[in-house]
């Protein structure tokens, strides 16, 4: 009796092993995902829906947890985590890694693409060249959402592009230099947090935005204008490492990739929303709002010329290809 007490013991610590691997084998995938804006930011949001599609879709088999606001990884830093593999998932600004392939630049090439619809085709043209650098990395596209357009705040009217001959223009990366030097003003670094304190010392006089960001730093204190030239619409990319997505099951792929589809439109939708609620916002606290005058748009989009015949020519054949593909 006691040997075959003890056969059954071991038969049935057998069995829980057993099951224990077959859990174990069929346990949850979770896949942590840095996100460089904080829970409030409309990117944020629609990246926190996407991954509960994800969670609904396979039934819990793959949960994406949102790491917002750079708490886990730090915004420079995201592309080359996931490429890696250290975050299988993850988000950035498209043209903050412009320096690593031409590609990456072309939704930032001011006055190219001017509102949501151009926007949108100029993202389709893009898109095939997008995926295959991806891929070439490493990484699986999965969507795109702009942030809203940029426009021009001063503390004067701007009805030409004259009018912005020597004066101080803040700049933020090298492409807004680049229009500066153009426009014939000078350009000057200023982060964000400093913006009130540079207007109201005369540190600096324009600035290109988003209507969001002069909701967010209170314009209405330092500035009396806002133009909404709807310079162009940056933005982002949601991608995923290769290798990661390759490990999931078919379902678990297919889940994914709706919910992206579904994370691009409504992101889209979300943003045009953001640019209306903040541009009323602007209005609301004093700021004058008005559309560029047809000289000042003309003088914009000279300068656009100069800018895009530039990127072109470093981006080569395949530059040339997506400017074709979206001028067609």
């Amino acid at each position: 009796m006691e040997g075959f007490m003890k056969l059954f013991v071991r038969a049935f610590a057998g069995l829980l092993l057993a099951g224990g691997i077959s859990a174990s084998a069929s346990a949850q995938t979770k896949w942590d995902m840095p996100t460089p804006y904080p829970d409030g930011n409309f990117h944020t949001k629609n990246v926190i829906q996407f991954a509960a599609d994800v969670d609904k879709a396979t039934g819990g088999s793959l949960k994406i947890q949102v790491h917002s606001a750079g708490s886990l990884i730090k915004h420079p830093e995201i592309k080359r985590a996931v490429r890696q593999g250290t975050a299988p998932i993850g988000e950035i600004l498209e043209s903050l890694v412009a320096n690593e392939a031409p590609v990456y630049g072309l939704d930032s090439v001011p006055f190219l693409a001017t509102g949501y619809d151009a926007s949108k085709k100029l993202y389709a043209a893009q898109k095939p060249f997008l995926e295959k650098q991806l891929a070439s990395e490493g990484l699986v596209l999965l969507y795109s959402v702009p942030w809203p357009p940029q426009g021009i705040y001063a503390k004067r009217t701007i009805t030409k592009i004259e009018d912005l001959k020597g004066v101080k223009f803040r700049t933020y990366n090298p492409m807004i230099g680049r229009i500066a030097a153009l426009a014939g003003a000078i350009p000057t670094q200023i982060e964000v947090p400093d913006l009130p304190t540079a207007f109201a010392t005369g540190r600096v006089d324009v600035m290109i935005t988003s209507a969001s960001t002069g909701v967010d730093t209170k314009a209405q204190d330092y500035l009396t204008d806002y133009i909404d030239a709807e310079g162009w619409l940056p933005r982002n990319i949601v991608f995923v490492n290769k290798a990661a997505f390759d490990k999931l099951s078919a379902a678990e792929q297919k889940a994914v990739t709706e919910a992206a589809k579904a994370a691009e439109e409504r992101g889209w939708k979300a943003s045009i929303e953001e640019k209306k609620i903040k541009t009323d916002a602007l209005k609301a606290a004093g700021i004058k709002v008005s559309e560029p005058t047809p000289e000042l748009k003309a003088g914009l989009q000279k300068i656009g010329a100069t800018i895009a015949a530039e990127w072109e020519k470093s981006a080569g054949e395949d530059g040339a290809a997506m400017l074709a593909a979206y001028r067609k």
